[in-house]
């Protein structure tokens, strides 16, 4: 989704049909080829090694900003919300680590997680971040998320300054997962504007954001995490044609391109291939044919038969081929510039 993707840049420097290099600290270009063409005079590649510019396709920048509750930093395998903090984070084996977190404990119940979080952390504006924090913000994503399901959530609740309880509505035995993909707010600086204007506890804050065009991110100089190697990370929104004219430039080092240009190569660029999953499915009702309380249509007594849509998932069985690209791994891949 448009708001996710922008999201993995980060902790994968994306992993899908780029053209990658080392930084650049200038400005980006930005908008189409002919903008680009018109800045290029004013750009040059390379730079500092603790900075660079990414180019990627418009539908990357986040429509709704950088607010958790409406998907910012909800990746389907990445979570990292940049800007903010998460309670828990997902290693690459997809087991599960602790970001502010320091202890979790669940009851046997399995209704309430008690977390323990840092007491060391502070937003960049300098407030303390505590177990308030947390708490408003699961509760202000339960109520107005647009994007991820909390019906599992009853209530958040602050212990004290360091501890927060989940109070469930049902047992979640992937709760821990859900933690690594909620970035935590200040409730003392949430609002309407929070997505433009956000601030957090992560690795980055947001400097710059030309909608449409470019976002700049600068390394938090109070992040309580291993040392930021990047300082500064630039992304400038193009289309895939204009993003591999400005790496054929040396104008970016990163580069979000089509498939297509898989086999061309640019002096100072290496090919870089990724294997991916290209998951398909589709929805067939699962009800008898009938109206609902409006009098409209539903249901189907043809798939409303279990033995069917078993039938139909055995012939779809992606490892025999018979479903076109379902389930199969694809070839992808990026250019990174030599080092």
């Amino acid at each position: 989704m448009k708001r996710r993707k922008l999201s993995f840049i980060i902790a994968m420097m994306f992993g899908i049909n780029l053209l990658s290099a080392c930084g650049s600290g200038q400005e980006a270009p930005r908008g189409d080829g002919r903008q680009q063409e018109e800045q290029g005079a004013e750009l040059s590649g390379g730079g500092a090694g603790d900075s660079v510019i990414v180019a990627m396709g418009p539908n990357s920048e986040p429509e709704a900003g950088f607010d958790p509750a409406y998907g910012w930093g909800a990746g389907e395998h990445v979570h990292e919300p940049l800007i903010q903090s998460t309670l828990t984070v997902t290693n690459p084996d997809l087991s599960i680590g602790y970001d502010l977190a320091t202890d979790m404990q669940v009851s046997e119940d399995g209704m309430i997680w008690t977390v323990t979080i840092r007491d060391d952390v502070k937003f960049t504006d300098g407030e303390a971040l505590t177990a308030s924090d947390v708490a408003f913000t699961y509760n202000t994503v339960k109520e107005t998320s647009s994007v991820n399901d909390f019906t599992m959530l009853a209530e958040a609740v602050a212990v004290d300054d360091t501890t927060v309880e989940f109070h469930m509505a049902q047992a979640y035995s992937i709760w821990p997962y859900t933690m690594a993909i909620v970035g935590i707010v200040p409730e003392h600086a949430y609002g309407s504007d929070y997505g433009e204007h956000p601030i957090g506890s992560g690795r980055y804050l947001m400097k710059q954001w030309d909608k449409g065009q470019q976002i700049i991110f600068e390394a938090n100089p109070d992040y309580y995490g291993e040392e930021i190697k990047m300082k500064q990370v630039t992304i400038v929104f193009m289309e895939e044609d204009a993003a591999f004219a400005a790496a054929m430039a040396g104008q970016v080092d990163l580069a979000y391109t089509a498939a297509a240009y898989s086999d061309q190569t640019i002096d100072g660029y290496e090919l870089l291939a990724f294997e991916t999953v290209d998951n398909r499915g589709f929805n067939l009702p699962a009800v008898p044919a009938g109206t609902d309380e409006g009098g409209n249509a539903v249901g189907n007594d043809f798939t409303a038969d279990s033995q069917v849509r078993r039938a139909i998932n055995i012939g779809l069985d992606g490892s025999s081929g018979n479903a076109g690209k379902c389930g199969k791994r694809l070839r992808n891949a990026r250019l990174q510039r030599m080092r």
